[in-house]
């Protein structure tokens, strides 16, 4: 997930360098929906592991 939201951000940095606002708008949001996914994720996979090796 952070591949895709690495390559959307590469493509928002071109075209808004190009000047294509649009695009690059919805690649930046993107880029950061799927970051946010990311973290979130990523948080609750290290309270899971935190948690499970209390139980161990």
């Amino acid at each position: 997930m952070l591949k895709w939201a690495i390559i959307f951000a590469i493509i928002a940095i071109i075209a808004g360098a190009l000047g294509f606002g649009g695009i690059a708008g919805a690649s930046a949001a993107i880029a950061k929906f799927l970051f946010f996914i990311f973290l979130v994720i990523c948080i609750v996979f290290l309270v899971l592991t935190f948690t499970a090796a209390r139980q161990l």
